[in-house]
């Protein structure tokens, strides 16, 4: 099983910019499609980007497209998530979560298809 491990996240003024990162131990990363999600109060959580388990292919909520992006490094066993020009509205706390796929190039989005989850990263954005 992976363990997953957010760092990144802290507070922002609106515009801003931060780099999530999520380091995994226990497996290689590679066996996995990724996901970014982010849970604000009071609200479902919901996935904001993914990523195939080549990195050849991603996804992106219409919310967030433009201003985020996802990568990975599976050498590293990370996977990052960039997000720029950053509004109030997306103060959450931001997780990462891990898909098994046998696919290189398959990739999810939603919560219920994933099998493991970091513990979140708040990020707080100021206006």
């Amino acid at each position: 099983q992976v363990q997953l491990v957010e760092s990144g996240g802290g507070l922002v003024q609106a515009g801003g910019s931060l780099r999530l990162t999520c380091a995994a131990s226990g497996r290689t990363l590679s066996n996995y499609a990724m996901g970014w999600f982010r849970q604000a109060p009071g609200k479902e959580r919901e996935c904001v980007a993914a990523i195939t388990r080549s990195g050849g292919s991603t996804y992106y909520a219409d919310s967030v497209k433009g201003r985020f992006t996802i990568s990975r490094d599976n050498a590293k066993n990370t996977v990052y998530l960039q997000m720029n020009s950053l509004k109030p509205e997306e103060t959450a706390v931001y997780y990462c979560a891990a898909d098994f796929t046998t696919s290189w190039e398959s990739m999810r989005m939603r919560e219920r298809d994933y099998d493991m989850w970091g513990q979140g990263t708040q990020v707080t954005v100021s206006s």
